[in-house]
C-alpha cells in the first residue's frame, strides 16, 4: 500500500471514530480541559446515528470492530483497565476478545484440510461450530479419532492481508506523531509500532503459536500458579493449531467468577504470579494474558490459552526488573533510581538523589495498599510527570512487558477489587533476589568469571608468540604470566569451595 493510500485509510479510522462519537465521547464533556471543548463539539458535527446508539463503550467497540485487527488489539488492552475507565466502559469493550462475528465453519473446515494436506475426518472425528471468535482466528471444539477433546484455532480468510494493511497505518501516524508533537518524542512512537507490527506478523504463523505454547507449557509445569494445554502436533499448520481442551471457564464469562469454590484472592495472586515467575526466572512469558485467554476453574487454577505474543527478557533485562520491584516492596527507593540509571533507563546527566526522591512520591501513597484504593489515572498521570521531569524515553524492548503488567494488573482488579498487587508479587520477587543477588549467587558468578579468565589466558597461551627483537622484549617473562594465570586459577577453586559449602 503506497503513502498516500496509507494516510487515506488514517483520515477514514478517524472518520469512524469521529461518525460513532468515540473519538472524543459527549459523555466525558464535563472533564474536558475549556480549550478542548469548541473542538469537541466541532467534531460532534460530523456524528452519524450511531453516535446516538449506546454507552461510549459500546460504540467504540463497534467502531474498532470495523477498523480490524490493530484497532482490536488495542480495544482488548482498555477492556482490562475498569480503574482508569471505569467498570461499564471497560465491560462495554470486553466483547472485543473473543466475541465477534465468526466465519463459516464450512471455510473453517477448507482450511483446516488445505493446512494439514488431509481430509478433516483424517485427524478429527468431530468438528463443531465456532465457540470464540477473535482478530486474528475463531476456535473449534473437535475430538481426535482416540477420543481426546480438543480445541483447534483457524486464522480468518485474508487476515494477512487486512494486517499488512493494519500496519502500514500504524506506522504512518507513528511516524506523524513523532515528527509533529515533540513531546511524544520520548515515547517512541515509531519504535512502539515496531514492535506491534513485529508481534502482529508473528501471531498470523501458528507453527510459531505451537512452539510458544509447548516451551511454555514446560515453564509453567516448574510452579503451580499457571498452566497450558498440550499441543496436538499432528493438528498443526501455518494457519491451524490444534491445543488439548482447556478446562475450566472462560475468564471472559461473567459465569467464571460464580463457580463454587471460586477463591478470588488465590486466583488473582496466582494470576500476577505466574506472570512474574515466567519473565523473571526464565526470561519467557505469556504476552497477551486478558480474559478471553484465561480459563478458570475452583478454588483458583488458571489456564491460559493463545499463545500467539510471546515476550522475552534478557539476564539483564530480568535483573533490572527485580531490583526495581524488590526495592519498591522494600521502600528502598535509593536502589530503584540504581537500577534505573545502571539499565539507562534515565541519563547518567541527572542527580539520582532527586530521582529516588521523586520516585518516593509515586511509591510511598500507594506501595502496600489494595489496588482498589489507588486511583491508577492518578498513578499514571504522576509517573508520566516523572519521567518527563528526568527524560526518561519508551524503551522498545520492554513494551510487551510493560503492556503485559498494565493488563495483567487490570485482570487482577477484576477478579478481586481489593486485591494487593504488591503482596502478590512479594515472593517471586523475593525468591528470585534471595537466588540470583546471595552471598552464594556471587560466589559462583565468582567462580564463572575465574574460569572465564582461565580460558581466557589458556587462549592467549596457544596463540603463537609474535616476533619480537631480544632488545624490544619486556623484562617479564612468560613465568609471570603462568603465576597469573595459577593465582586466577586459585581464585576460581576457591570460589567453587565456598559454593560447595554453602549450596
Amino acid at each position: 500500500m503506497s503513502r498516500p493510500a496509507a494516510f487515506a485509510r488514517l483520515v477514514g479510522a478517524a472518520w469512524v471514530l469521529v461518525r460513532a462519537d468515540a473519538l472524543i465521547p459527549r459523555e466525558i464533556d464535563p472533564a474536558l480541559p475549556p480549550p478542548v471543548r469548541p473542538l469537541a463539539r466541532f467534531l460532534r458535527l460530523f456524528s452519524g446515528p450511531a453516535a446516538r446508539r449506546g454507552r461510549p463503550g459500546e460504540r467504540l467497540a463497534t467502531a474498532l470492530e470495523q477498523l480490524g485487527p490493530a484497532a482490536i488489539k488495542l480495544g482488548q488492552v482498555l477492556s482490562t483497565r475498569a480503574d482508569i475507565f471505569g467498570r461499564t466502559f471497560a465491560e462495554d469493550v470486553s466483547r472485543l476478545k473473543d466475541q465477534l462475528a465468526p466465519f463459516p465453519t464450512e471455510t473453517a473446515r477448507a482450511a483446516v484440510a488445505a493446512a494439514l494436506d488431509q481430509p478433516v475426518e483424517a485427524l478429527f472425528a468431530t468438528f463443531g461450530e465456532p465457540i470464540a471468535a477473535a482478530s486474528l482466528a475463531q476456535a473449534h471444539p473437535a475430538t481426535l479419532l482416540d477420543g481426546q477433546k480438543v480445541a483447534v484455532k483457524v486464522l480468518r480468510p485474508g487476515i494477512e492481508w487486512r494486517v499488512g494493511q493494519d500496519i502500514e497505518v500504524l506506522e504512518l501516524a507513528a511516524g506523524l506523531v513523532e515528527d509533529t508533537v515533540p513531546a511524544a518524542r520520548r515515547l517512541e512512537p515509531r519504535a512502539l509500532a515496531n514492535i506491534v507490527s513485529r508481534s502482529l506478523e508473528l501471531e498470523l504463523d501458528l507453527r510459531l503459536e505451537a512452539a510458544g505454547a509447548s516451551e511454555l507449557r514446560e515453564v509453567m509445569a516448574m510452579d503451580a500458579y499457571m498452566r497450558a494445554p498440550p499441543v496436538v502436533w499432528a493438528g498443526v499448520g501455518r494457519r491451524v493449531l490444534t491445543l488439548g481442551w482447556a478446562e475450566g471457564v472462560a475468564l471472559s464469562d461473567p459465569a467464571a467468577l460464580e463457580q463454587p469454590g471460586i477463591d478470588r484472592r488465590t486466583l488473582a495472586d496466582n494470576l500476577v504470579r505466574a506472570f512474574l515467575a515466567q519473565a523473571l526466572d526464565h526470561g519467557v512469558f505469556h504476552a497477551d494474558l486478558h480474559e478471553g485467554n484465561l480459563f478458570v476453574s475452583p478454588p483458583g487454577m488458571i489456564t491460559a490459552v493463545d499463545f500467539g505474543i510471546v515476550g522475552r527478557l534478557d539476564a539483564v533485562a530480568r535483573r533490572h526488573l527485580a531490583e526495581i520491584l524488590w526495592g519498591f516492596l522494600q521502600r528502598d527507593y535509593m536502589r530503584v533510581a540504581k537500577a534505573h540509571f545502571d539499565a539507562g533507563y534515565v541519563p547518567a546527566h541527572h542527580s539520582i538523589e532527586a530521582f529516588a526522591q521523586a520516585l518516593r512520591a509515586v511509591g510511598e501513597p500507594n506501595v502496600g495498599r489494595p489496588s482498589g484504593s489507588v486511583s491508577m489515572g492518578r498513578l499514571l498521570g504522576l509517573l508520566f510527570e516523572i519521567t518527563a521531569l528526568f527524560d526518561m524515553h519508551l524503551r522498545p524492548e520492554l513494551v510487551l512487558l510493560q503492556k503485559t503488567m498494565v493488563t495483567v494488573e487490570g485482570v487482577a482488579r477484576r477478579i478481586d477489587p481489593e486485591h494487593n498487587l504488591w503482596s502478590a508479587a512479594e515472593p517471586v520477587v523475593r525468591r528470585w533476589i534471595m537466588r540470583e543477588l546471595s552471598p552464594v549467587a556471587r560466589a559462583r558468578e565468582l567462580a564463572s568469571d575465574g574460569v572465564k579468565a582461565l580460558q581466557a589466558l589458556a587462549r592467549l597461551a596457544e596463540a603463537p608468540p609474535p616476533v619480537v627483537p631480544v632488545e624490544q622484549r619486556p623484562a617479564v617473562s612468560r613465568l609471570w604470566w603462568f603465576a597469573l594465570g595459577a593465582a586466577a586459577s586459585g581464585l576460581a577453586f576457591y570460589a567453587a569451595a565456598l559454593v560447595g559449602r554453602h549450596p
